[in-house]
């Protein structure tokens, strides 16, 4: 059978349209989609804490900020739970904050 038999069924790449003139620009634009930049403002930081419930019932572990923010980076690298868990667990370490960001059971690193 021909390689030409299933033509209209393959996925085909389109070929490119426009020529890259400058190398250099293109070079660091592609190195630029890999970096992962977050910035918190000061609002968002203060607002990170969650406030203490005042009435009957046990403590909430995030405020609604975290989890907005959690659930959002989550859909946009489309993670699971506890992979989002983690990924925001390292994106404080790195800011070096104590907030936190863990389930209560989860054990401390070794």
């Amino acid at each position: 059978m021909p390689f030409k038999a299933d033509t209209a069924r393959r996925h085909h790449i389109p070929r490119q349209k426009r020529k890259v003139t400058n190398q250099a620009t293109h070079d660091a634009s592609l190195r630029q989609r890999g970096s992962l930049t977050i910035w918190f403002s000061d609002a968002a930081i203060a607002a990170w804490r969650v406030e203490p419930r005042t009435t009957r019932g046990g403590q909430p572990w995030y405020s609604p900020l975290a989890i907005l923010t959690a659930l959002t980076l989550r859909a946009v690298f489309r993670l699971a739970l506890r992979q989002t868990e983690g990924l925001i667990g390292s994106i404080i370490h790195l800011l070096g904050s104590r907030w936190r960001s863990r389930s209560r059971h989860a054990q401390p690193p070794s």
